[in-house]
């Protein structure tokens, strides 16, 4: 879980971001222009910051050269070549554009969290613990067996907690871009991780849709 700024002064992306961090554990303050969120940054320990380039009052621009120690992706619509190596080059860890698909900033986010050390690397769900820096998962207090693609698919799960994942979506996810395979392939997997780890009850089935890790 980390503690996160949204800056963006478009209320719908904005609520939608904070909608769905809040999904996978985060805890989101929320900011519509720079002034706002410099005062914010004064009074708060944040260990994220989502900055817009596009702001009223002060730009992301403009905002990074005050923002000290705090880990910054920017979030915006400026896609030319000169504006991300501009972002890029004012001390932010990642630039993405939108529109972008919410598990793709996830995904970024975590990346940012787990380099900077700020996001916990220890997952436990019932008697299923999971540490991701040792790659070592328990259940009831035993080392489980998993193969490489079992353990991949249960990391996209794990990051992706909450949120109604397609077959699709996770063979892409866990199984790579390349991965040209039927879709049946995913529902024997998770079915191997239900009985290894006692997750029958935790990983949903979402008709029509996929599957989700309930927590």
């Amino acid at each position: 879980m980390a503690n996160i700024l949204i800056v963006d002064d478009e209320e719908a992306i904005n609520e939608l971001v904070k909608l769905n961090l809040k999904l996978v554990g985060h805890v989101c303050d929320q900011a519509y222009d720079g002034k706002e969120a410099l005062k914010m940054l004064e009074n708060n320990r944040y260990d994220l910051i989502l900055l817009d380039v596009m702001l009223p009052s002060i730009s992301g621009f403009d905002m990074m050269k005050q923002i000290k120690d705090t880990p910054v992706i920017f979030m915006t619509a400026k896609d030319r070549i000169e504006d991300k190596i501009q972002g890029l080059t004012s001390g932010a860890e990642d630039y993405i554009v939108k529109p972008f698909e919410i598990l793709e900033l996830i995904a970024r986010i975590n990346i940012v969290l787990r380099r900077n050390k700020t996001e916990n690397v220890v997952f436990q769900i019932g008697d299923m613990v999971m540490d991701q820096e040792s790659k070592v998962v328990r259940y009831k207090e035993e080392v489980v067996d998993l193969t490489p693609q079992e353990y991949s698919l249960l990391e996209v799960f794990v990051l992706n907690k909450n949120l109604a994942l397609s077959r699709e979506k996770l063979l892409e996810l866990a199984w790579g871009y390349e991965y040209e395979g039927d879709t049946r392939t995913v529902d024997v997997h998770v079915q191997k991780l239900r009985k290894k780890l006692g997750l029958e009850e935790q990983i949903k089935t979402v008709y029509k849709v996929g599957y989700r890790l309930e927590v």
